[in-house]
């Protein structure tokens, strides 16, 4: 069992950065090795479908990102602290949304159904 906690949206100005954090702790009495987990970023704006934004591999060597991100976006891990990052730079208002992180065994993955932990979220907000 796998519980994740999300921190530091807010609302920024457009071109603005953001840095969010996940971090993940086990149930009480449970053992988890961090480092096993698949670690992905969705995003959910508005009456839209949940989307995949970032993800990266137990060990930290593959990272994926969608297209509407890359270049702007960076995810990390921290294996020793239980945590993983989203840095966000040359924010868009289409970029706001509420920012989840999910946890998966194997290997990257889009689809939402494919996650075996969430998040609930932190809302991430580009106006001026």
């Amino acid at each position: 069992q796998l519980r994740l906690v999300e921190s530091g949206g807010g609302l920024v100005q457009p071109g603005g950065s953001l840095r969010l954090s996940c971090a993940a702790s086990g149930f009480t009495g449970s053992v988890f090795i961090f480092g096993v987990y698949v670690m992905t970023w969705f995003r959910q704006a508005p009456g839209k479908d949940r989307e995949a934004v970032a993800c990266i591999t137990g060990g930290g060597g593959v990272t994926n990102y969608d297209d509407s991100v890359e270049g702007r976006f960076t995810i990390s891990r921290d294996n020793a602290e239980n945590t993983v990052h989203l840095q966000m730079n040359s924010l868009k208002p289409e970029d706001t949304a509420v920012y989840f992180c999910a946890a998966r065994w194997l290997s990257c993955s889009k689809n939402v159904n494919d996650m075996n932990y969430w998040g609930k979220g932190t809302l991430v907000t580009v106006s001026s």
